[in-house]
């Protein structure tokens, strides 16, 4: 019986974990890169994020 409650909270953070490690590797491979990896290229499937975008939208909805 006690098993059954615990398996949401389990669900919840596995899926959080996932989440976290997913959104800091986004996060890490758009930012500097660390000595040594200047020439790299980053993996086809991390989106482009351009903080001059970041900023604008920020601002627009600012302005709402």
């Amino acid at each position: 019986m006690v098993e059954n409650n615990l398996m949401i909270p389990v669900a919840v953070l596995g899926v959080g974990f996932v989440a976290a490690v997913s959104i800091g590797s986004i996060a890490w491979y758009n930012s500097k890169r660390p000595p040594g990896w200047e020439s790299k290229e980053k993996p086809d499937f991390v989106p482009k994020v351009d903080k001059d975008d970041l900023i604008a939208d920020v601002s627009e909805s600012k302005k709402k």
